[in-house]
């Protein structure tokens, strides 16, 4: 395997971030890829850039993210670049800060180095496997919740008679799951099919810092897939993993079916 620092990564991503937080809340060419589904000519600068920048730090691997075609020659790769060039763009082409750039090398099936560069919010995230987690280089670990009665969660208009607390609610998922690997929420829970390339990074971080990341019926989470997709993630305090499955399971098993 070449010789790539976490160092050189984060330094590929920060700039990456820097080129899209000088278009962010100005001029910028907007549509919809398909139905509900915005992107931005931002999106698609910052991808080329990565594109570019990561091949070249590590020729052999794969390219899987979310703005380039998916090329199938990935899956005889052993590693992976696996890229949201901006996990959060409704947020991003609102003005709004819940946006990221999400970087994972993965190996193997699994993520062995993540990033997310979150300018707007003067956040950097990173985690090396094996090595834990960091927030602007403060060491990172999940919060002592061990019930899921007023576990936080991130969302925005919960019912009332939930037994959840409602907190921040960036748009970018990553984000979301880094809040719980910091110990700001301890729960993020998704029931739909969703893309590697939304949590791959964000997913080694939480688990680094202690949390328990699975998909939606508590499996572990597998990258470089033929589809690149998986049903639902679920990021948890390591106390209440089992009784969010317990809670979602059923949901789970109906919408999970296409």
């Amino acid at each position: 395997m070449p010789d790539i620092s976490p160092g050189a990564i984060a330094a590929i991503a920060a700039e990456a971030a820097r080129l899209a937080s000088e278009r962010w809340r100005g001029e910028i060419e907007v549509w919809d890829k398909e139905p509900d589904h915005p992107v931005s000519d931002v999106d698609l600068l910052v991808d080329d850039f990565l594109r570019e920048q990561l091949s070249a730090l590590d020729p052999d691997a794969g390219y899987l993210s979310e703005e380039t075609t998916d090329s199938k020659a990935r899956l005889g790769k052993s590693r992976i670049w696996l890229v949201d060039p901006i996990d959060g763009t409704r947020d991003f082409i609102r003005g709004r800060a819940g946006w990221c750039v999400s970087v994972a090398l993965i190996e193997d099936g699994q993520p062995i180095v993540g990033v997310l560069e979150a300018p707007s919010r003067g956040e950097r995230w990173m985690a090396t496997a094996g090595e834990g987690a960091t927030r602007n280089g403060e060491t990172l670990s999940v919060s002592e919740c061990t019930r899921l009665h007023g576990a936080r969660i991130p969302f925005t208009n919960l019912p009332k008679d939930s037994n959840l607390v409602s907190v921040e609610q960036p748009n970018s998922i990553a984000l979301r799951i880094a809040m719980v690997a910091a110990g700001d929420a301890d729960l993020v829970a998704t029931l739909r099919w969703g893309h590697e390339w939304d949590v791959g990074a964000a997913a080694l971080i939480a688990s680094e810092a202690g949390a328990i990341v699975s998909n939606a019926f508590g499996e572990p989470l597998e990258f470089n897939t033929h589809a690149a997709e998986a049903f639902g993630v679920l990021v948890t305090t390591p106390g209440i993993h089992r009784a969010a499955i317990d809670l979602l399971s059923e949901q789970a098993k109906k919408l999970s079916v296409r």
